[in-house]
Order: structure tokens, then sequence, then C-alpha cells
């Protein structure tokens, strides 16, 4: 992958760079979702609840959510590199506080902290990212930084959780601190110093709400992540409804697998077939979900759907990344914090229809929260189809 002509100079291989700015999201996703792994030895250790316990995975996400926008258009002139290191002290100071508060309102507090670094970095460092290369290249690069999400949560998710089960989640949530603070050494050695940019009229949140072609790409993020994230939620209880062998640690390793493969193969694909990779991977959803609604129980067919279902996950942030960049020539920064406030809206709006569902339909709710999946995994699909001007192979501004 060459360098962007004009880029600044690297004082490593590009691919290095882009492999250390994947080691942020690495951090990144892990900072919001280690307390879902330690939940019942963080509720002994602090003596509160478990929904507690719970509401300090949901206020991180909220957080982020509602900072995303102004705090990337405030932030718009800060030089990237600058930024970047500013957001891995606050995951690292956020993790580290949480690890050695006993105080439930400190470690609220500290989450609350986290969630405003992520808010601001996952969309800050896509578009950090597609400075650095050829606009032919910005989904590649894309798929690349944001593949520390997929290993995140298939490799890191797990091996953080059996660190706290071993060693307790103080400790757990310390090395977190310091692995984020280790990360912020090494960026501060081998980022490159790229400026920001002036925020005006053509690039404010309003005007680009103002695009069309942005608000097909928020809609299919809004379809698509609600489609996924409604079921991943009661994954446990998804996993007892169809009594899949091996448990939750079956499910998940085999999701991750094909997590892992589908970011691979697709950030060879991404950029020259953005619209098939996209319209692909809803699909595979799609498909997933009939066989877990219709075959379940038919042995080795609930696997092969947690692994369809893992494959059409894994390009799901780097592919909508990709789709919103295409439709800015500045102003990228502020384009995908549009998409990542969507990204985490999706997720809660996708918790709470789940969970109404689970209450209101105790003998079937997970069977419907399947059915609702299917659903925003039809009507997504249906709308790539026709979103083919949008889902163009031509990046904005690029010849």
């Amino acid at each position: 992958m060459p360098p962007a002509a004009g880029a600044p100079r690297l004082q490593a291989p590009l691919w290095f760079v882009l492999g250390l700015m994947s080691s942020v999201t690495f951090v990144g996703i892990l900072s919001e979702l280690v307390p879902s792994g330690i939940l019942p030895q963080m509720t002994e250790g602090l003596g509160v609840s478990e929904s507690r316990i719970g509401m300090l995975v949901g206020v991180y996400a909220l957080a982020s959510a509602v900072f995303t926008i102004p705090l990337i258009s405030a932030t718009l002139a800060v030089n990237r590199k600058h930024l970047l290191l500013a957001l891995l002290a606050g995951f690292a100071v956020s993790n580290v506080v949480v690890g050695l508060s006993s105080s439930y309102p400190v470690i609220l507090a500290a989450r609350v902290a986290g969630g405003i670094c992520a808010g601001v970095m996952w969309p800050m460092i896509a578009a950090y990212g597609t400075r650095l290369v050829p606009p032919e290249q910005h989904g590649r690069a894309i798929t690349v930084i944001m593949a520390g999400t997929t290993l995140g949560i298939s490799l890191g998710l797990p091996a953080m959780t059996l660190l706290g089960a071993t060693l307790g989640w103080r400790t757990e949530f310390v090395v977190l601190g310091l692995v984020a603070a280790l990360i912020a050494t090494l960026s501060h050695r081998y980022l490159p110093a790229v400026g920001g940019e002036r925020l005006s009229r053509g690039n404010s949140p309003l005007t680009l709400l103002g695009n069309p072609a942005i608000l097909i790409v928020l809609l299919l993020t809004l379809l698509a992540v609600a489609a996924h994230y409604g079921v991943y939620t009661y994954i446990t209880l998804l996993v007892k409804t169809v009594d899949l062998a091996g448990g939750v640690a079956a499910a998940l390793l085999i999701f991750g697998a094909g997590s892992v493969i589908a970011v691979v193969l697709s950030a060879r694909w991404i950029d020259a077939h953005l619209r098939t990779l996209i319209i692909t991977m809803l699909v595979l959803g799609g498909v997933s979900m009939v066989l877990l609604l219709a075959f379940a129980r038919t042995t080795g067919v609930a696997h092969l759907a947690f692994f369809l279902w893992g494959l059409s996950y894994g390009p799901l942030g780097s592919a909508f990344q990709a789709a919103i960049v295409r439709q800015v020539h500045s102003g990228k920064d502020v384009a995908t914090s549009l998409q990542s406030c969507m990204f985490n809206l999706s997720i809660m709006l996708a918790t709470w229809a789940g969970g109404v569902l689970l209450v209101r339909l105790p003998e079937g709710g997970m069977k419907g929260v399947v059915y609702l999946s299917l659903g925003c995994f039809a009507l997504a699909a249906t709308l790539a189809l026709l979103a083919r001007r949008t889902l163009r192979v031509k990046v904005a501004g690029a010849e």
C-alpha cells in the first residue's frame, strides 16, 4: 500500500503505522466491553447490583454517542497526532482509575470520561489514516485500522476476561490502562504529525446532514448495526434457545473466526467493490438469521449460522466508514463522526428493542429478536441494492 502523494514523511513503514493505529481501535473496543466479561467479579468486589455494573457499559456508549459530533467539530483544527495522544492518555487514566478505585461514582465518572475519548477516537482515527494513503486506497486503510475492533472482540476480550478471572478484575483494568500508555508512547515516536482543518460552513455537521448520500449511508448504518447488535447483545440467550453444542464459548469462537476471515478478505476488495461487499455482508447476515430461525436444532446448522454471522459482521465498521468518507472531500472527520454517532445510537436502540421483545414475549422473545434482526438485514440489503450511485467506486475529490 503506497503512501499518498504529499503525505507527511513517515518514521516507519506504512504497514507499521496503520497497524499501530489498529492497536488504538483494539484498546478502544476493549475499554468499552471489558466490564461485560467480568460482571460477577465486579458486582462482588464493589458490592453493587449486576444492573449497575452493566450500566458501566451503557454510559460509556451513551457518552460516545452524545459527545462525538460536538467534540469532533471543536477539535477539527487540532493536529491529529496530538489529539490522538491526548485520547490515548484519557483511555489510560480512565482504565487505571477504574482498576484502583473502590467508589462506584468515581468509577462511573471514569467510564464516562473513557466513553468521551472513544467518541472522538472512532471517527478521527479513520480520517487520520486516509490522509496517509491515496484516495483509491482509503477503504483498505480503514479496514486495517478498524481490524483492531474485530481482533479486540474475537481475541482480546476473551484474553482479558481470562486475565480478570485469574488475577482479579482490578488487574485487568490496570493492565489495559498500561497497554494504552504503551500504545501512546509508540504513537508519539512513530505516528506522523498531520494538521487539522478549519471548521467551515461547508464541512459543518448540519451541512453534511443535508447531503442525501450521507443520509443513505447513515440509514444503512442504523439498519445494519441494529440487525447485528439486537441479537449479539443477547447472544447468551440465543445460544440457550438454539441449544448450541459447546455453548457460548463455541459460539463466540466460531463468530470470531468468521469475523477475522471477513476482515482479511474485505481488505482486498473494499476499495474496488464496496457496494458488492456491503450487499454480500447484509445478505450473509440475513441468511444466518434464517438458519437460526428455521434449522438451528439441525446438527451443525447453528454452528454454520454463527460462522456466516461472523463473516457478515467482520467488515461492518470499515465498510460504512469507507462509504461515508467517499461522500466528502473535506471534513472527513466530521462525516465519520456522524456515522460513529449513528453507530452508537443504533446499538442503544437495538438493545432497547430487544429488551422490550424479551419482556413482552417471555416465551418467544428471543425468536422475536431474531425476526427483528432479519427484517433489518432485509431492509438494509434492499437499500444497498438501490444505492448504486451512493456506494460508487469513485471517491469524492479524487480524479
